[in-house]
């Protein structure tokens, strides 16, 4: 069945938060990001994916996820990244319903553009635990890991850790690890809700190996009242770190929630959404390179 044809897009047509970028092997990259209108409240949608031979003229929106009538979620449908491993797709998105705390939840589907179906039975964040934005990393043994937020509105201080996953990847089969928390980094100042009062907050974390093999997490938090994505890195080059984190943000124009990518050419991308407000958050691809395991902002090219 030939699949109908969908209009041509930039990234300014498309309203995303968090984006994350799929470049695969049959020649496109995947984008994927929270796309519901109202991320924050009211009934959600789903996840909607794009995809790009370019990464200028997008196609889309195709329907990634759609939740089932008896899925346990409703709201706060957030961040959905996809992952290739052993030969399926699997996508590790936040969600969350009255009542029951946020968490993330593994998803799995047959191609890229899904659609995606619960492959966890619930979140496999632990279920008494406000989290959220969990991301898959394999380490050098194979051994796969979700490394997610513990938020802000429940500790005060947000962490990030890490938990074990099963080698099928539903569900955890370890106690999460604290890597570190939000005022480890100096650069990270405290946000304020009339809800939630006074905290730090930690988002979005995403890890990248070098070429020279030092072991990187993106992640990201405030500063001067502006969303900013910072780094980290593992003192050990495993994902139990120790982790130090750096000085200065990458990028502090109210902007983060980051992953890295390469384009098929090879060079490196920074995903991010910017600005940090709804409906004007959009994707943003910042070209970086790495200078000694390190990333820096590179020339575009």
């Amino acid at each position: 069945m030939t699949e109908p044809t969908k209009p041509k897009l930039t990234l300014n047509d498309i309203q995303m938060r968090d984006p994350f970028v799929l470049p695969h092997e049959d020649g496109w990259y995947y984008l994927y990001g929270s796309t519901d209108k109202n991320i924050w409240r009211g009934p959600a949608t789903g996840f909607d994916a794009y995809r790009s031979k370019d990464l200028t003229e997008w196609e889309g929106p195709f329907p990634a996820f759609r939740p089932g009538p008896d899925f346990w979620s409703d709201t706060n449908y957030w961040a959905p990244e996809v992952h290739r491993y052993r030969g399926k797709y699997y996508m590790f998105a936040t969600f969350k319903a009255d009542g029951v705390c946020r968490g993330t939840q593994i998803l799995i589907a047959d191609s890229p553009l899904g659609p995606f179906r619960p492959h966890s039975d619930g979140p496999v964040t632990p279920r008494d635990w406000e989290c959220l934005d969990g991301t898959l990393y394999v380490d050098d043994d194979g051994k796969p890991w979700m490394v997610f937020c513990h938020e802000w509105v429940q500790t005060k201080d947000g962490t990030v850790e890490a938990i074990e996953l099963s080698e099928s990847l539903d569900r955890a089969v370890s106690a999460p690890v604290t890597l570190f928390r939000a005022t480890d980094a100096p650069w990270v100042e405290p946000v304020k809700s009339p809800k939630n009062g006074e905290g730090y907050v930690t988002d979005g974390p995403y890890l990248h190996r070098c070429a020279n093999g030092t072991l990187l997490m993106l992640w990201s938090s405030f500063r001067g009242g502006r969303y900013a994505q910072g780094i980290a890195r593992s003192e050990s080059g495993g994902v139990l770190g120790p982790w130090r984190q750096e000085p200065e943000p990458i990028y502090e124009s109210d902007g983060g929630h980051g992953m890295i990518f390469a384009r098929f050419d090879g060079g490196l991308r920074l995903a991010l959404h910017t600005p940090n407000r709804s409906p004007d958050e959009r994707p943003v691809f910042v070209p970086v390179a790495e200078v000694d395991g390190r990333l820096v902002a590179a020339v575009s090219s």
